[in-house]
């Protein structure tokens, strides 16, 4: 009887021990594969989060699981002057893509390496910028998805005169450092002459020099703001918000409205981090940014505010509240 059970332990020990190799190649087959994301934002900023979600849950849907296949190295505040150093930080870990997030992040990064290959999301003007050669063919190591076309920015102005149909001069918050900041005011200014409003442009600095610049504006009548898309115009939206607010300036953003911003209309923010996913997955699977064209938003969002109307004595009129995707009350 002992015998009967010592050799059905040693053909139990011994199919064992032919299967550990084979689950030792199955796990060494699955090879773990490293993202590098440069976020411009804080990891503790509210948009950070469902940012990396949709992100996460993309990757997920194409087979990439955190800890299983793929290993994600996130590096935040791009933005705070260290980008530099977070890129280096980031080509250092020998990543098999990099994500980057805005401008300062994606300039970073190229600078650093010329190889890895790099998916971008929140740029307006890549070709512009230098960053690719065309949408169609990006050439090179770059490829990605823009934030949005500058027409889009002639909407923002619409929108302020709808809503605040008094307002006779506008104040213009952007970066004329960039190529973007200098295309969605020179769009503004286009506008402007069939809307009988005078603009005044406001290079966005430090929270200090934003404060002093609005509050210097607000001081005449009849003024209202339009805050073009930026890197340091994302990092201070809630500081704009409250200004605004303080000020009494209807305000139109690109996305602040869920920060305390009067109106924002732009692309869906957490869209593209989806999208990303896929050319993640592509480049991981053998494919080159060079082949992949450079794609512009899908969808776009306009959201209101009813709490910032109400407190800045506005009515929102029922046309804009009927196009609108979201309300906030």
């Amino acid at each position: 009887m002992f015998d009967m059970r010592r050799r059905q332990f040693i053909r139990l020990l011994g199919g064992a021990a032919a299967a550990w190799p084979l689950a030792a190649r199955a796990q060494q087959g699955e090879q773990m594969r490293r993202i590098g994301v440069l976020m411009i934002l804080a990891a503790d900023d509210p948009e950070s989060s469902p940012r990396v979600a949709a992100l996460t849950k993309g990757l997920q849907q194409l087979g990439w699981t955190a800890g299983r296949n793929v290993q994600i190295e996130y590096r935040w505040g791009a933005d705070s002057g260290h980008a530099r150093t977070l890129a280096a930080e980031l080509v250092a870990l020998a990543p098999d893509v990099i994500m980057t997030v805005g401008i300062p992040a994606l300039a970073a990064v190229k600078q650093v390496t010329g190889t890895v290959p790099i998916v971008f999301v929140n740029i307006v003007d890549p070709v512009g910028a230098g960053f690719v050669e065309s949408l169609a063919r990006p050439a090179g190591n770059v490829t990605g998805f823009t934030s949005f076309e500058y027409g889009i920015s002639a909407k923002w102005l619409e929108l302020l005169k709808q809503i605040a149909p008094n307002v006779t001069r506008v104040a213009v918050l952007r970066d004329a450092a960039t190529s973007s900041g200098i295309g969605q005011f020179a769009v503004i200014q286009g506008a402007a002459p069939s809307f009988g409003v005078e603009l005044r442009p406001i290079d966005v600095g430090d929270a200090s020099e934003i404060e002093r610049a609005l509050t210097t504006f607000a001081r005449s009548s009849n003024g209202g703001l339009i805050v073009t898309s930026s890197p340091s115009t994302a990092a201070h939206r809630v500081l704009i918000a409250a200004l605004a607010a303080r000020h009494r300036l209807p305000a139109v953003y690109r996305y602040f409205a869920t920060s305390g911003g009067l109106m924002s209309y732009g692309p869906d923010t957490t869209d593209p981090f989806r999208r990303a996913a896929d050319y993640i997955n592509r480049i991981l699977k053998g494919e080159k940014p060079a082949d992949l064209p450079v794609q512009a938003p899908t969808k776009y969002e306009l959201v209101v505010n009813l709490k910032t109307a109400k407190a800045l004595g506005l009515e929102i009129p029922p046309t804009v509240l009927a196009r609108a995707d979201e309300v906030i009350e």
